[in-house]
Parts: C-alpha cells; structure tokens; sequence
C-alpha cells in the first residue's frame, strides 16, 4: 500500500523526451507557426495539461470552463503558451537504459492512442468538440504517469504484473497499491483545477458498463461515455488487453454510443490508421541527457522573454498613443452625438431622434403584431410658472421632471423633449392596462415631487395623454395615428381639469382579446405566474435576449404546423388582400386559434433564449430553469405537438 497524499502536491510531470526536443526544434526556428507547436504539444498529457491548467486560472478571468489544447493556446497567446511549453520536465527513468522506460513508453503510447480515439468517436457523434474530447483522452492516463514519478520502486512490480497476469491494471492496482490510476488521476486534476468534464472522464473511464449507464442523466454523459470507449482502444490496440478489452470494447461502444459490431471495428481501425502518424515520438534515444534538454530549455526561454520585452515596451508605448487618439476621439463623438440626439437643457432625447425610434418601433411591430404605445406628458400652467418665478425656475422644473420621469418607466422605454414643456415616452411592449398604469403613476410622482423655489415649495403637475395600437399589415400610417391620438388624449386631460391621465386605444376587439391571449401565453409570464420570478427580474432576463424577429411563416413550418406549400399560398393572399398571415391561416383552417397564439407567442420571446439569460444572470439555478422550461413546454404547448416542439424550442 501506499500514501497517495505523497501526489497531491505534484505541480509537474514527466514529458514524452521526444516532444521535449522536437519543441527545442521548432522554438529556434524564427519562421516556426504557433499550429506546429499545438500539434506536437497535443501528443503530451504534462503539456497539455500544464497549458489548460493555465487558462482555466483565474489570472486570464475566461467565463466558461476551457477543456481543449487549441481553444486554451488560443486565450493563452503564442508568447505564453510557448513559454509553458518550454517549461518542460523530464526524468531519467524514461532513458532507454532505464528499467523504467519499456513503462512510460507504454504509458505515452496509451495516451496517444486514447486521444486518437477520442478524437475520431468526437468526429462521428460531436463534431463542434474533437479539441475537447481529444485532450480528455490525452489525459485519461496522468495517474499512470504520476504514479511512476513518485512510486517508482512500488509501481514497477504492479506494471510487470499486469503484463504477467490476466487482470486489469485497474484491479492490480487496487490489490497492490489501494489505489487505482483513474482515481490518482482524477484527484490530481482536480488539484490543478482542470474542468469539471475532463476529470470526471478520467475518474470513470474504466467503471463497469452498469455504472456508466447509470449516468446517463450526467451533463457530460457524451463525453463521459466517449471516454470509457476510447480507453478500451487504447487497451486493444496499445497491446496491454486481451480477448476481455476487445470484448468489452464491443459492449461499451454497442450500449453507449449505439454503435453495430462493424461501426466498432471501423473506428478501431481508422485509430490504428491516425495514432501511427505519432508513433515516432515514442522511439526515444538517450543521446542527448535530460539535463542538456532542460539547459537548451531554459535557454530558449531567456531568448523568449528578451523578445517579448522588447516586443511589448514598442507595443506598450504604441499604445499608448492610439489610447490617447482613440479617447479623443470618443470624446469628440459623444459630444456631437449629444447634440445631435439629446435636448441640451434637459439632457433626455430630443424630437429628432424619438421620430427615428418611432419610425423604428413602428415598422418593427407592424412586422410582428406588436402593441405599440405612447404617452404625451404636459406641465400644467407653465407659462405661469415662468412668469411668477422667472425662466431660469422654469428650466430647473424641466430638468427635476425629467428625474421624476426617468425613474417612472424602464430601461427599454425612451424618453423624449417634444417641444418646450412637452414629453412624450415610446412604451416598449405595452398593454392597455399597463400604459394606464404608467401614466398614473408618473402623473402621481409629479404631483408629489417637492419643487422649491428657495425655501418655498411650488405646486407642480403634469397631464397626460396616452394612446396604444396595433397595427395591421398594410398600416402605414401608424405614426402619425398614434401622435394623433395621444395627442388627443393629452387635451381630454386639460380639458378635464388638468393634473389627470386620459387614454385611447387604437386596439379593436379581436385585436385586443388574441394580444391578451399571446401576452398569458408567453414564458415570461408564465415564469411570474407560478411565482418562480417577479417581474423586474423577468425584464432583466428579456433585455438579454436577441431581439430578432422571426417571421411567423417561417416559426409555423418549424413546428410543423404548416408546409412550405401553404406558406407560400398564404403570402400570395396577403400581397392581394393585406390580411395578416396568421389570422388567414385561421380562416383557412390550416392552423387553430391556440396555435396562432402560440407562434406569436413564439415571435415575441424565444423561451430557450430566456431560459439561457435566467441562468446566465443567475435567477434561477441551471436545473431549476430547465425544469421550469419542460414544465412550461408541456403545459403550454398546443395539443399534438408538445414533444415535436420541444425538440424545435431546445434545438
């Protein structure tokens, strides 16, 4: 038995002596690419491993795990990733002349074959993820390599019993020693704080087919499963199984990537085929002394951080300069963006740009059926005001208004000076009730405001005028009939006595009854509904969401609920009678009135996108929002297409 403890510690491993010189090679070539020294380093589990360890440290502050060779270099640089790479270590028990080497030539030679099979089942089942499923099979055997470095005398006996006996290394191991390789291997990366999935796939590698497929809920189960294949590979091919791993071999890949007998037997030999383009690497001579190969080491990286001094005061000092030019710049601009788009008294948009954002809006929720609304804000009695308290007040109310109304409405609303003491807000998704909502709301909060005038506090209030629509296909107009109308709306209001909200709806009632349909239906507010998310918080998650548009033929032939045929027939309709697609396809009966609000529903918020922007502001945990999401999908979804789009929605 041993102390394993005696590993934990380890902050190097032993390096394959012929990648150590072929990087020596290739670093005293000025002309050498960064892509020769990722293909040579991704032959070494001790690089490879020493390399993502680096990126994935919090010094380099990278968001999501990295778990391959390429993406970690990519982060890392061409300067550090060599100079990692030139940190080699190497130890002399892997000198031919040393009982040990016939073992770590064994050991390298199972990593290389490992991650060539890795490399290939990545090719077939996950092609966006060979980097990584190549580096976790590189790595699959560092107990191996750590065992050797620290237990060198009690380890040797094991290997050679293995070679004798008819037992797994895994079994010998754990007889001789209490401890197995995975284990050893697992516990070490976890010390270096590689990701999750890599460890895990070298913890399992080796369980039993049962226990695998217990984990089939696992998050990384592809990979994890992958794993488990590829190192029975490495078993059959490497020379060190038996009848036994060619078996198991055929069970795993049958039971866990679904794989016929004469799948297997391919991918067996297309690795064959792809490892031996390494297998020059493993013919190590001891002509040239691990020693001498650290000196030249060590050299090249003086030669390396000379040049990147140099390199990086001319570039500091470069630099610096176009900092300087880069924030004049963006001083220059924000300035002429201010005048141009914001009132210079008020500081809040000015008329020009509301008309574009209007324009904008307009054009957006004609595309989609979207409401659209508008609230005209007008000081009550200004000109009284400016006359009992002079011009210069009159500005001060203007301004402290405009923080009264800024913190009424929300981050996606835009406030706008409309002329002298007029304001007008474009509400973004807005419902009748809640315009109705806002406008008094703003209207209470002015009249509560304390104006002073010195010490003396002058009434102040606003009238308001609101108006909502939602415009049809062919409603060009919009614009100007939704000024029109709130416009009106303002003037009820003084008419009416001033300090009061007036609203008119644009909205007829069919319109009014499927945009309240669409609005229950949406995930957002399904998500507030059962109380699993308040509204901010759900407004949060929204403005992280993309905001294009897809078009409601293209949705209903993703959840097959029309065909391209009747799509197209529906878009000849409407250039003829302007209808809008989605009430034609009702009226043709292609399509039912709940599935009509679920492809608006759809149109308006994409619950995967929401889903994904609620775990990534972390408002709910990852499972509790997917949990909520499958909830939702089989709750909401309309009667015969509940799974189908549930694949369409989680794709």
């Amino acid at each position: 038995m041993i102390d394993p403890t005696k590993i934990w510690s380890l902050t190097q491993l032993p390096s394959l002596p012929t990648v150590a010189q072929g990087l020596l090679k290739l670093a005293a070539n000025p002309e050498t690419e960064l892509r020769q020294v990722v293909q040579l380093v991704k032959a070494d589990p001790a690089i490879s491993a020493k390399i993502v360890k680096a990126a994935n440290s919090t010094f380099f502050g990278v968001r999501s795990e990295v778990k391959g060779t390429e993406r970690a270099v990519s982060l890392l640089g061409p300067s550090v990733s060599n100079s990692l790479a030139l940190s080699f270590g190497l130890t002399a028990s892997a000198a031919p002349s040393s009982a040990m080497s016939v073992h770590y030539v064994n050991c390298w030679r199972h990593s290389i074959i490992q991650a060539t099979a890795a490399t290939v089942i990545a090719e077939r089942i996950a092609p966006n993820s060979v980097d990584d499923f190549s580096l976790c099979g590189l790595l699959l055997d560092v107990g191996r390599l750590a065992l050797m470095s620290v237990f060198e005398d009690d380890y040797r006996p094991v290997l050679e019993a293995m070679q004798r006996g008819h037992l797994s290394l895994p079994q010998v191991e754990q007889e001789w020693l209490g401890i197995h390789h995975a284990e050893v291997g697992a516990r070490l990366m976890e010390q270096w704080k590689l990701p999750t999935a890599v460890i895990d796939a070298i913890q399992w590698h080796h369980a039993p087919l049962g226990r695998l497929e217990e984990m089939r809920q696992h998050i990384d189960f592809p990979i994890l499963s992958a794993m488990a294949v590829a190192a029975c590979a490495g078993d059959v091919l490497a020379g060190t199984g038996n009848d036994a791993a060619r078996e198991r071999l055929d069970r795993l890949a049958r039971s866990l990537l679904y794989w016929k007998t004469e799948e297997t037997a391919e991918f067996l030999h297309q690795t064959e085929l792809s490892w031996q383009q390494h297998a020059p690497l493993l013919q190590i001579d001891d002509s040239e002394t691990p020693a001498n190969l650290m000196m030249q080491a060590n050299e090249q990286l003086v030669r390396l951080t000379l040049r990147a001094h140099v390199a990086c005061t001319q570039a500091t000092l470069r630099q610096q300069l176009a900092e300087q030019e880069r924030r004049d710049l963006e001083f220059q601009n924000k300035q002429l963006q201010k005048q141009a788009l914001h009132d210079p008294l008020t500081k809040v948009y000015n008329r020009q740009f509301f008309d574009e954002m209007l324009d904008t809006e307009a054009k957006r929720c004609t595309r989609c059926a979207s409401p659209i609304g508008l609230i005209f804000a007008d000081v009550d009695h200004f000109k009284q005001i400016n006359d009992t308290y002079g011009h210069q007040f009159g500005d001060v109310v203007l301004q402290q208004m405009v923080k009264v109304f800024a913190i009424s409405i929300r981050n996606s609303d835009v406030l706008a000076r409309y002329g002298g003491e007029e304001f007008v807000i474009l509400v973004n998704q807005p419902t009748e009730r809640g315009l109705e909502r806002l406008a008094e709301k703003i209207r209470k909060r002015v009249e509560d405001e304390s104006f002073l005038f010195g010490d003396m506090r002058v009434p102040v209030t606003v009238s308001l005028g609101a108006a909502i629509a939602v415009p049809g296909r062919s409603d060009r107009d919009l614009p100007h009939r939704l000024i029109a109308a709130a416009d009106a709306s303002l003037y009820d209001a003084k008419r009416g006595g001033r300090n009061r909200c007036c609203n008119r709806s644009l909205v007829d009632e069919s319109e009014r009854e499927l945009s309240q349909q669409v609005l229950q239906h949406r995930f957002s507010r399904w998500l507030v509904s059962k109380r699993l998310l308040d509204i901010p918080s759900v407004s949060r998650a929204l403005l992280e969401c993309s905001n294009e548009i897809a078009r409601i033929g293209d949705l209903a032939i993703q959840c097959h609920y029309l065909d391209e045929d009747q799509v197209s027939h529906i878009l000849s309709l409407q250039e003829k009678t302007g209808e809008r697609f989605g009430v034609a396809a009702v009226r043709l009966g292609w399509i039912t009135e709940p599935q009509l609000v679920h492809l608006l529903s759809l149109q308006q918020e994409n619950p995967k996108q929401l889903t994904a922007a609620v775990i990534r502001l972390g408002l709910l945990a990852p499972a509790r929002a997917a949990a909520a999401l499958e909830e939702y999908l089989l709750t909401k979804l309309p009667d015969g297409h509940r799974y189908l789009e549930t694949e369409m929605v989680l794709a």
